[in-house]
């Protein structure tokens, strides 16, 4: 059984903060218009009627003590009650938040979202070396206080940025460690680096056989529980069953754009069943949230999230 996410992705803002010489989404602060609420407000019913479940919000990041930085929260938060009012879920991922806006989204988020990327610090005088916000401590404690605010959390880990594999194998630990003290942890997600045209510096495509060494050893290393998340639109046919076949068992949330990597399309869930099928694959969606992390939620979202398991019941 391999797992997706019938998803649409809204982006509040592209403009952020940090320079990662990567990247294919960031705007320079101030150059990246703010979705408006207006629109959001007409696009949600679509959305909902096209058989969406969840919304990514997916956001730039406004510097912490930037002035704008609470208005740019409050913008948030704004779309995932939209969403929530439409009877979707939300799910945010929005760069290192406070402990404070964490507990605040948590009233309007099925589940959240950060990626710890690299554990290690040498990234930080290569690729992350103009990005703040990616310093591995910073990352760890969202981490951990998704954890203490039990909030139903995805991350993962980004490959070939430079990196070594036993930096893979640091990083799955520390994933591991927070896991085994709070339990809240749903997916990992392997995302391997994938060159587009409007990163800073030019750089190599993860080689497909690494992507899947990375698999057996996050399954080796990660508490059984934790899904391993796989993006279909950055590997190929092959090496996607081989993944599978190494232990990945979620390919994410599947949206009409990858706004992370926006040269690459994403399938459509037809035919990723079809192209999984003859190998003995069944493909089948799920919630942003998994079952075990329902009773976490407050009250009204638990409802909510009661109603879509009965419909995907139905299905």
């Amino acid at each position: 059984m391999v797992t997706y996410s019938r998803a649409y992705t809204l982006v509040p803002t592209y403009e952020c903060f940090n320079r990662c010489t990567y990247c294919n989404f960031r705007a320079d602060p101030g150059q990246s218009p703010w979705l408006s609420l207006e629109h959001v407000a007409q696009q949600l019913p679509i959305l909902r009627y096209q058989g969406v479940c969840e919304v990514l919000v997916l956001s730039g990041e406004v510097a912490p003590h930037s002035p704008r930085r609470e208005e740019w929260f409050r913008h948030i938060y704004q779309i995932c009650a939209l969403a929530l009012e439409a009877g979707l879920l939300p799910h945010t991922n929005a760069g290192p938040l406070s402990r404070d806006e964490m507990a605040q989204l948590r009233q309007v988020n099925v589940s959240m979202g950060l990626m710890v990327e690299q554990v290690t610090p040498q990234l930080l005088d290569t690729v992350h070396r103009h990005a703040p916000s990616k310093r591995p401590e910073v990352r760890l404690q969202q981490l951990a206080w998704a954890g203490e605010l039990g909030i139903p959390f995805t991350t993962g880990l980004l490959l070939g940025l430079g990196e070594s594999e036993a930096d893979w194998v640091d990083s799955l630990r520390a994933i591991a460690t927070i896991q085994t003290r709070y339990g809240h942890i749903q997916e990992v997600i392997l995302q391997p680096h994938s060159p587009g045209q409007q990163q800073l510096q030019p750089g190599m495509a993860l080689d497909e056989a690494a992507l899947v060494r990375a698999v057996h050893l996050a399954r080796e290393c990660l508490p059984p529980e934790v899904a391993i998340q796989i993006p279909p639109n950055l590997v190929s046919h092959k090496g996607l069953l081989d993944c599978l076949a190494a232990g990945a068992r979620d390919l994410g949330g599947i949206s009409p754009v990858d706004e992370v990597n926006p040269d690459y399309d994403h399938p459509t869930p037809e035919s990723l069943e079809d192209a999984i099928a003859p190998s003995g694959w069944q493909l089948q969606p799920r919630l942003p949230i998994y079952p075990q992390y329902d009773t976490w939620l407050p009250d009204p979202l638990q409802s909510l999230v009661k109603a879509w398991r009965n419909s995907l019941n139905n299905l």
